[in-house]
């Protein structure tokens, strides 16, 4: 495999690729129909990158609005690199948003949320899905219980860190984003429709 995508920017942002493992195998990723690339980026991994691998390519915090721990695998899967680097970029002064498919607690066993308030200033959820039979159609989890451990996930998330986002994507078959708005706006988060086949 030639050299690892670990870093690549969208716009005015810095998004850092920690892992290509993930709790999910959804119907409508990318890398479930065979590209591993986001605009321009090839994003396979065939490790878990180190936080020493990503220091030195973290650049000027000033440079950056914020810092996305974001590839093509779920970060919290690589737990102690996502801290520690995260925590790096917050001595320094720079903002931290992690996109998260909301299973690190149930993949950890315990409730990762107060360690993620340390450092990391904002959280993307990916909700999906109204109830647990078409998130089960459209997820494709690995991890038994994972519908109830998303919502579980965006419950807690508001009372941790001040800024939680939470998306669907609107025009997969079954979903209902209006149902979907009001289960995150009732737990206190922002709702996000996201639209099929745009990514980044």
């Amino acid at each position: 495999m030639s050299t690892p995508t670990l870093v690549y920017d969208i716009r005015n942002s810095r998004y850092l690729n920690i892992t290509g493992r993930c709790t999910l195998q959804c119907q409508f990723c990318p890398k479930q129909n065979g590209s591993t690339q986001v605009h321009d980026y090839q994003l396979a991994l065939d490790r878990q990158p180190k936080p020493a691998e990503l220091f030195r390519l973290l650049g000027k915090v000033q440079d950056f609005d914020e810092y996305v721990f974001c590839g093509y695998g779920e970060p919290t899967l690589n737990l102690d690199t996502l801290l520690t680097v995260a925590k790096d970029i917050k001595a320094r002064g720079g903002r931290v948003r992690l996109n998260t498919d909301g299973l690190g607690n149930l993949f950890h066993r315990r409730n990762i949320l107060p360690e993620l308030a340390a450092c990391v200033d904002a959280l993307s959820i990916s909700l999906n899905a109204q109830d647990e039979a078409t998130y089960l159609k459209h997820c494709a989890p690995k991890l038994k219980g994972s519908y109830a451990a998303v919502r579980e996930f965006i419950e807690l998330a508001p009372k941790y860190i001040d800024s939680v986002e939470v998306s669907a994507i609107d025009g997969l078959e079954g979903v209902d984003i209006d149902a979907c708005q009001a289960i995150v706006e009732a737990c206190g988060a922002r709702f996000k429709r996201r639209e099929l086949d745009v990514v980044g």
